[in-house]
């Protein structure tokens, strides 16, 4: 059995932080799942960095048959609820008050849940999209996702009332064989496929999006990883790129990452007490020199 994982920084690790944060004002800051649990959103991944039941969709599951876009959406108006009423937890807030103070060239997510955006975080960077939208692949028209909700609910009576278990971003674990009756939502445009707008599995992150990204790490001083086992490459890609770069990386995340051997600092503890105790030590710093 794995030991738990502290919640709260020791106060070394406390230290650590502020200090890293104090020699490097412009940070490039990059999230993952773990900055969300808080808010009721599952992660992907448990403290070692494996997979929590199934995987997700993959592109090619989706694009690949019919069969997989209804399980796809039946699954997602289970899910929606929880994702589309979530709310910003502490952690979202203390990285909000970190932009304020004009500390990051860019915080960077690899959530779709919009929640940096919900916690007041201006000019985010979503590598992977965001759930909000849905796109038709066919003609581009972008539909609200909110909206789809009462279409999937309204048509598909056999599984509204079903309650499941929530998977990461928007999912649930569930499987049944009414899947196969499952309406599915077409594009009131052109009547087209339509895809959430975000980055499945299997699929690549828009190039702008990377070029962006990238650039704010060229002009940062350091890097900050929050709460992401960096297991895929999209995020991971960023630490590589800061070595490149002689810019350190230190991470805030429970449990393994991909790059704990290149860290300069890690720090395990959950994201909300450690960033809130970071940012309130901050802008008491600098109420003090003034």
């Amino acid at each position: 059995m794995q030991p738990l994982q502290p919640s709260q920084p020791s106060p070394a690790a406390g230290a650590a932080l502020f200090d890293f944060v104090q020699r490097h004002p412009r940070l490039f800051v990059l999230t993952g799942a773990g900055i969300s649990t808080d808010s009721g959103i599952p992660g992907y991944r448990d403290a070692r960095g494996q997979w929590q039941r199934s995987p997700p969709i993959t592109l090619q599951a989706f694009l690949g048959s019919h069969a997989g876009r209804q399980r796809y959406w039946a699954r997602s108006m289970l899910g929606w609820p929880l994702a589309g009423q979530a709310r910003p937890n502490d952690a979202h807030h203390a990285l909000a008050r970190l932009g304020e103070q004009g500390r990051m060239t860019a915080l960077v997510t690899q959530n779709v849940d919009g929640l940096h955006q919900r916690a007041g975080s201006q000019g985010v960077i979503e590598l992977h999209g965001s759930l909000a939208s849905a796109i038709c692949l066919d003609c581009g028209a972008s539909h609200d996702r909110a909206g789809l909700q009462d279409w999937l609910v309204s048509r598909n009576a056999a599984l509204r009332d079903v309650i499941a278990p929530p998977a990461a971003d928007g999912d649930v674990h569930f499987e049944s064989p009414l899947f196969a009756q499952f309406q599915v939502p077409d594009c009131g445009h052109c009547g087209g496929i339509l895809k959430p707008d975000v980055v499945f599995f299997g699929e690549s992150v828009p190039r702008a999006r990377v070029d962006a990204a990238r650039a704010a790490l060229a002009a940062a001083d350091a890097m900050l990883v929050v709460g992401s086992s960096l297991m895929v490459y999209s995020g991971y890609r960023f630490c590589v790129w800061a070595g490149q770069m002689d810019k350190p990386v230190a991470a805030l995340n429970l449990g393994t990452t991909r790059a704990d051997a290149m860290l300069a600092l890690k720090v395990e503890a959950g994201c909300a007490p450690a960033l809130q105790a970071l940012v309130s030590r901050l802008e008491q710093g600098a109420a003090g020199s003034r």
